[in-house]
């Protein structure tokens, strides 16, 4: 009974509207009321919920995105990938996959990333002739390597929720490959249908063009390599990279770029700001429901109803994945990932999935979830950016659904995709 209440007062709660992070602290609290426990120790659960070390890096990465995403590296992204892949048949799609994957690597958000490189390319594809719905689909899907490509601050809240079961850097180093051949997956679906449309080539700007575009957008593309490389050779923690990664980007932007300006500054401390504190919220309630789903053991009764399904691990793996893709159309990917990972987690690793494996796995079902109607947020602003009706794009994204999907089942059932490189490079 004190499970289907919680549920219940979350599930109602959130209909009528009110924040996700509200929900979940009101509907634990009233739990705790109704099973006899001190509102005290959910106040501890509160507070412990928060007193993590690695919770640090959130701020510092979120902060890092901004400030690279209104410093200018944006455009020269654009530059330099359209001198690279422009070429291939409907180059400004290419263009589109590639900058959002090295971008993603940089801002470490979806939602930057539609905002950033989709304010820029969309305009342009539609005034090249490129169709609106194909500028949106291949903006919105391509934006999920900033979620699965590092850094990634989702990717810290994930090992906060599995509770030690898998560390940052390797999450971080086994988001690599994954987001890579998602990525190369998406160039080739905007590939097939551009051919399909008759979209053309763009022209190469010559070898002096191209290598002035790359000395203009290493420096930012650093950024990424900064916070992973020094995380990877043990020279820093993943906390002290993303400080790190902070001011490299401070040094970038004031120094080369010369585009730090007080007011870019002060409006990158406030969204920093107001993105942390939605977070921080999050976690600190997330961590009372996952106190009460443990109390009831939410994970065996998944596992249990799981098993009823079928005991085979293949079919279990994928109705977890089918669990997160229907989650994640209607619920934010942060609170999904603080919410589902106590539950599922144990289920993947009885069915023999490595805790690592599982969180890139989760990466790029919720991730999918932002790209997804009713609220997904990267479709929502990219279709916003476009110009055009959210129900037209839907009808025309399945090509790229499709890419992703193929990517996901690799991740799923072929566990090097995910582990070859953290087992190769973090070793020892």
């Amino acid at each position: 009974m004190g499970l289907t209440i919680l549920f219940l007062l979350f599930f109602v709660l959130m209909g009528l509207g009110m924040p996700i992070a509200y929900a979940l602290g009101l509907a634990s609290l009233i739990t705790f009321f109704y099973e006899g426990i001190s509102p005290a120790i959910a106040f501890q659960r509160v507070v412990g919920g928060l007193s993590i070390y690695s919770l640090l890096a959130v701020p510092f990465f979120i902060f890092a995105g901004e400030l690279m995403l209104r410093g200018g590296i944006g455009m020269k992204l654009v530059n330099l990938c359209l001198a690279l892949v422009g070429r291939v048949r409907g180059g400004l799609g290419q263009v589109n996959v590639i900058s959002s994957m090295v971008f993603g690597g940089i801002s470490g958000s979806a939602v930057a990333d539609t905002s950033a490189l989709g304010s820029m390319l969309i305009p342009v594809m539609k005034k090249a002739g490129y169709d609106t719905d194909y500028a949106v689909n291949v903006t919105v899907t391509s934006s999920l390597a900033g979620i699965v490509i590092p850094p990634s601050h989702n990717m810290v809240l994930y090992a906060l929720a599995a509770g030690g079961a898998a560390s940052i850097s390797n999450l971080f180093i086994a988001g690599i490959v994954p987001g890579v051949l998602m990525c190369l997956s998406l160039c080739v679906a905007a590939y097939l249908v551009a051919v399909k449309r008759g979209y053309r080539s763009e022209p190469f700007p010559g070898v002096r063009a191209t290598l002035i575009y790359a000395a203009h957008a290493l420096p930012g593309m650093f950024t990424g390599v900064i916070i992973v490389g020094g995380v990877l050779s043990g020279v820093f923690t993943v906390t002290e990279s993303s400080a790190i990664g902070v001011i490299y980007a401070l040094a970038v932007i004031a120094l080369l770029y010369r585009t730090l300006t007080l007011r870019m500054l002060v409006d990158s401390l406030v969204s920093t700001v107001r993105t942390t504190a939605m977070v921080m919220i999050l976690v600190a309630t997330a961590a009372s429901f996952a106190y009460l789903l443990s109390i009831y053991r939410m994970p065996e009764l998944v596992m249990f109803t799981l098993s009823g399904i079928s005991d085979n691990p293949f079919v279990i793996l994928l109705l977890i994945n089918i669990s997160f893709l229907i989650l994640g159309c209607f619920m934010d990917m942060a609170a999904l990932i603080l919410i589902c990972t106590p539950i599922f987690l144990p289920v993947a690793v009885q069915a023999g999935m490595d805790p690592v494996q599982f969180g890139i796995l989760m990466m790029m079902n919720l991730g999918l979830g932002l790209t997804t109607p009713p609220v997904g947020a990267c479709l929502f602003l990219g279709c916003t950016i476009g110009g055009i009706r959210m129900e037209q794009t839907v009808k025309t994204i399945w090509p790229f659904y499709l890419a992703i999907f193929a990517v996901l089942m690799l991740v799923t059932y072929v566990p090097a995709v995910s582990l070859w490189l953290p087992n190769l490079l973090l070793a020892n």
